[in-house]
């Protein structure tokens, strides 16, 4: 290597002190080839044009004054005004020209770089400014990289170009906004030896969920060819995440993958080629697999894990990356070639508890219960039947007569939904509340008030009666820092089942998941059959057949892609909330919703009342859904011991008699999920009166009971639960159901068993919970909007409760 100078220092010459001198893009690079290239992190060499070059090229040109002038008083606002003022800048700075020994120096550099790597040596030319990639402010993307560079005068050419970037309209606005003088910003440029990444893939990877903030797990982004497509945001990747904790206690297994589209893939251009890259399509069996392997994301995740760890260690505090990854087509080798502080979702608030508040006094054009709490705005789109989900826009209310699983796809996306029927456990609302969207269900003749295109306002703020009024209406948001809430005794757990909202619900305050429900993944992610993906020879449907080959393709059989779908969806609940326990419920799914998969209709037999027909534990050892059972446990042992999830325990529904569940307790033994093996708990909902009867029977083959007060409601009381014409007799404050409720804690205490309950109860009657936590219930679970709220409540009752058991002052 030449001797480094003023104007240039290789790599294994600069650190992570270097900002002032070579930028925070550089000194990055360096501060990894010197100290983490010796232990695996591959970064390839290359040198620095330091920022003192730039500064001399501009002293001796003489520009200085004119620079000034070009930016004195700019207005960022005027798009025009920053344009014209930007492009003079640019070409003061170009038109500066390199000084003749700053040339021979950044050729002399260049000259050694190609004895190390060879003659056919391209390189990168990237911007790296002064105060760059700091901590609290980002220059991330806002001058200018030349890529595949060839040749001296190309390379001379690069730079100039660079250093004129410093002043992109981009840069200019975002320096204003950011309180940063633009004189005080100075540019220099990293020159690396370019990775041939356009013979293999490339992506960022982030050691942070970017949605939430959550810190455990690495995000990996993938696509073919060179990066830039990426970072600008014109190709939708691959996306693999790794979970930190267990990854490092050995368990090397991506916790879950996207297949993204991948539409186009950057090249580099053909030698003597005006542009140095030029983007191509990416061919449909490319498309349609993923760019890098399992194996290759997991070193990757190393990668990761150990720059992240070496810039904490140098902060003193976690320090969230952000990086930039390149598999060369030639060596078959991967490289990180940028790193820097990740600062956006790094810093996202604290968790607030949240209320909406609405004046209205005009009379609503329909009305029914509420659910949610919240408030939205939006059009109002009147759907008849599920042929018409098509129609559907993000953002819209959804107005229909009643959903079932199959329509949660548009209901995630929906500001509201209204339905005529259904009472505060229906499916609307049980997926409203989910997904924290307000929900007036049982509204009678909403699709008959309400007409498609429509502004409305829901209103599910004001008590029981949710309602939908026409037009926009203003509201107002309240939001309360819950950072120092104190925890309760009584455990409060969540009611979940998106993964995708898992990792931002970990905020709240929690003691873990107390039902995550496996229907909504096999709903949304798999989306066919159990039965149909073992046996697609079977589906009489030409098209349905066609659709599962289409869902399944890339995996080898269908009971793979199952397998691995599930246990990544469960997997990823049981990651945001680890090593918090995490419960899941075995699926619960009715005949009628079974059938309602993709190729379910060979596969369930017709029933007039599913509600009390052929679901949960009655399907595991029955000959008709055995296998599909298989394929649930088989996702389940994935995610436990592949990859490393032993927090989350299992739990058998609708469990009616004893035999019943000394079957199931084989039959899963014999699975591979033998209870007590490796920590292994198995619970069993309570939500049948001869679960509460037989507690002490039941107690013997369970680790914990599950009340789920709207099933035991129901069968106490004899009501149809999605009935809407007898909806008035559904009350779990009745005597009858509140004496099984007290039963079923006195005898999960008196058999050493976990006590817990994952129905509406205590959500919507303060005076359900208080009963329950004086009778000494293990814990509570709910939908994340009312974990706040209750959590207050409790606290306050276990302070009475400890303030009457106090001693009297003597």
């Amino acid at each position: 290597m030449t001797p480094q100078s003023r104007f240039i220092r290789f790599f294994d010459t600069i650190g992570a002190a270097d900002v002032a001198e070579v930028g925070g893009k550089t000194a990055s690079l360096g501060e990894m080839y010197r100290t983490l290239r010796p232990h695996g992190v591959l970064v390839p060499n290359g040198f620095a044009i330091t920022a003192q070059a730039y500064r001399e090229m501009l002293e001796r040109a003489g520009v200085w004054p004119a620079l000034r002038a070009a930016l004195d008083g700019v207005r960022v606002d005027d798009a025009q005004d920053l344009a014209q003022r930007g492009k003079l800048a640019r070409r003061i700075v170009y038109e500066a020209g390199l000084p003749e020994t700053l040339a021979r120096e950044i050729l002399g550099a260049h000259a050694a770089l190609r004895d190390e790597y060879g003659v056919e040596l391209t390189v990168a030319v990237r911007s790296s400014a002064t105060a760059e990639d700091l901590p609290t402010a980002s220059f991330a993307g806002q001058q200018d990289t030349f890529l595949n560079v060839r040749g001296e005068q190309a390379l001379l050419e690069a730079c100039r170009r660079c250093f004129a970037s410093l002043f992109t309209d981009r840069a200019i606005h975002y320096r204003v906004d950011n309180g940063f003088d633009h004189f005080k910003v100075a540019l220099s440029i990293a020159v690396q030896k370019m990775v041939r990444s356009d013979l293999a893939s490339s992506g960022v990877i982030f050691t942070l969920d970017t949605e939430s903030g959550f810190r455990d797990v690495i995000l990996i982004t993938a696509s073919y060819g060179l990066g830039e497509n990426i970072v600008q945001g014109a190709v939708e990747p691959d996306e693999l995440m790794v979970f930190k904790p267990t990854f490092l206690q050995g368990r090397r297994a991506v916790l879950r993958r996207a297949l993204g589209a991948k539409q186009i893939k950057m090249l580099n251009a053909d030698l003597g080629a005006r542009e140095a890259t030029r983007n191509v399509p990416t061919p449909q069996a490319d498309r349609e697999r993923f760019c890098i392997s399992d194996e290759e994301a997991l070193r990757l995740a190393d990668y990761a894990l150990r720059i992240e760890r070496h810039y904490s260690e140098r902060a003193s505090a976690a320090q969230p990356m952000d990086i930039e990854w390149a598999k060369d087509g030639l060596d078959e080798r991967l490289y990180v070639v940028q790193a820097r502080p990740e600062t956006s979702a790094a810093r996202k608030p604290v968790s607030v508890l949240v209320e909406y508040r609405i004046e209205s006094h005009a009379p609503p054009l329909a009305s029914g219960r509420a659910v949610g709490g919240a408030i939205a705005a939006g059009l109002a789109r009147v759907i008849a039947s599920s042929a018409q989900m098509a129609e559907f826009r993000p953002g819209e209310v959804l107005v229909t007569d009643s959903t079932t699983p199959d329509w949660e796809p548009i209901m995630r996306r929906a500001a509201a939904i209204v339905t005529n029927r259904g009472g505060r456990t229906c499916h609307a609302a049980i997926v409203a509340r989910e997904f924290g969207i307000p929900a007036v269900v049982g509204a009678q003749d909403a699709t008959e008030r309400l007409r498609s295109g429509q502004a409305v306002t829901v209103s599910c703020a004001e008590g029981d009666t949710g309602k939908v009024y026409a037009g926009t209406l203003p509201f107002e948001v309240r939001r309360t820092d819950i950072a120092s809430l104190e925890r309760p005794h009584t455990h409060i757990m969540l009611i979940l089942a998106n993964p995708e909202l898992a990792f931002r619900m970990s905020f709240l305050p929690n003691d873990g998941v107390g039902l995550a429900r496996m229907e909504f993944i096999i709903t949304e992610y798999i989306k066919a059959h159990p039965l149909a993906l073992l046996h697609p020879e079977r589906v009489s449907a030409q098209a349905e057949r066609r659709a599962l080959a289409q869902l399944t393709r890339g995996y080898a059989q269908g009971a793979d892609f199952f397998i691995e779908r599930l246990s990544e969806g469960i997997g990823t609940i049981a990651a945001a909330f680890y090593p918090k326990p995490v419960i899941v419920r075995m699926s619960d799914f009715k005949s009628n919703e079974y059938a309602g998969l993709l190729g379910g209709q060979g596969f369930e037999s017709k029933e007039d009342n599913p509600m009390l027909g052929f679901r949960g534990a009655s399907r595991y050892t029955h000959p008709a859904y055995a296998e599909g059972f298989a394929l649930e446990c088989a996702a389940m042992k994935r995610a436990r011991e592949v990859l490393g999830l032993s927090n989350i325990k299992l739990m058998i529904p609708f469990c009616r008699r004893i035999e019943e569940a000394q079957a199931v307790i084989t039959r899963m033994r014999e699975l591979g999920l033998a209870r007590g093996e490796d920590g292994l708990e198995i619970y069993v909902m309570c939500e049948i009166p001869n679960n509460v009867l037989l507690i002490d029977e039941f107690s013997r083959h369970f680790d914990g009971f599950s009340i789920g007060s709207n099933d035991l409601t129901q069968l106490t009381l004899g009501v149809d639960r999605d009935s809407a014409l007898v909806a008035f007799e559904f009350d779990e404050r009745d005597p009858g159901v509140r004496k099984m409720l007290r039963l079923a804690v006195e005898g999960c205490r008196r058999n050493g068993r976990h006590s817990g309950i994952c129905g509406q109860a205590p959500s919507d009657y303060p005076e359900i919970a208080a009963e329950l936590v004086r009778l000494g219930i293990d814990s509570i679970s709910l939908n994340p909007d009312a974990v706040l709220k209750t959590t207050l409540q409790v606290l306050a009752l276990e302070r009475e409760l400890r303030a009457a058991h106090a001693p009297a002052a003597s």
